[in-house]
């Protein structure tokens, strides 16, 4: 017990004499070091890629993709620490599949009501091709973090996180035009469940 404290007892002690460090270590240089890495490792979802019309689309139109990516939150653990970061989406880049890779740039873009199916948008695609093409989305994040409930610090660099691939068809269309009133002669061509000339 420390000298001037009543009844304080003073006994021989055989044991360590170095309760804690003299020099303690500050651990926030080091965790603002490694937080990038712990950043790019955390199991950040990408979202997904949503496709207007889907999973068929036609050729020579214009075929709306969105992202749906949210704001994500983890409570990790550094040289003995708490730490919580959060993820908070920015950039995306579209890669459609057919060779054409679109961003980064900031708009996730948006749903559109289907009689606009088809209207071009800042996240749209036109397909030259017909068959399955792979559609990949790669989401870049900001982040902060705040040790030990202090004051959140920003994360130096970006995350990069993609999502698996989603496959669009592409069909082609073909318009015909027929003489026939299928409510007149139901054989017509053109008229449902007749085959129609090539």
């Amino acid at each position: 017990m420390p000298r001037g404290v009543p009844g304080a007892v003073w006994a021989i002690h055989s044991g360590p004499t170095c309760l804690y460090d003299p020099q303690p270590e500050d651990l926030l240089p080091r965790i603002a070091a490694d937080i990038q890495k712990q950043f790019e490792s955390l199991p950040i979802d990408a979202g997904t890629v949503v496709a207007q019309p889907s999973p068929h689309t036609l050729r020579g139109a214009e075929t709306n993709f969105y992202a749906d990516a949210a704001e994500q939150q983890f409570d990790v653990t550094m040289f003995g620490q708490k730490v919580h970061v959060v993820a908070t989406p920015v950039q995306y880049t579209w890669n459609y599949g057919d060779g054409t890779v679109f961003g980064p740039q900031p708009s996730m873009g948006g749903p559109l009501p289907q009689d606009r199916w088809g209207v071009k948008t800042r996240t749209s695609h036109v397909y030259a091709e017909t068959g399955d093409f792979q559609v990949v989305l790669t989401t870049s994040f900001q982040g902060t973090y705040s040790v030990n409930d202090g004051p959140p610090l920003p994360i130096p660099g970006q995350g990069q996180f993609s999502t698996p691939p989603q496959t669009i068809s592409v069909w082609r269309s073909i318009t015909r035009n027929y003489a026939d009133d299928c409510n007149q002669n139901p054989q017509g061509q053109g008229c449902p469940g007749v085959a129609s000339d090539k």
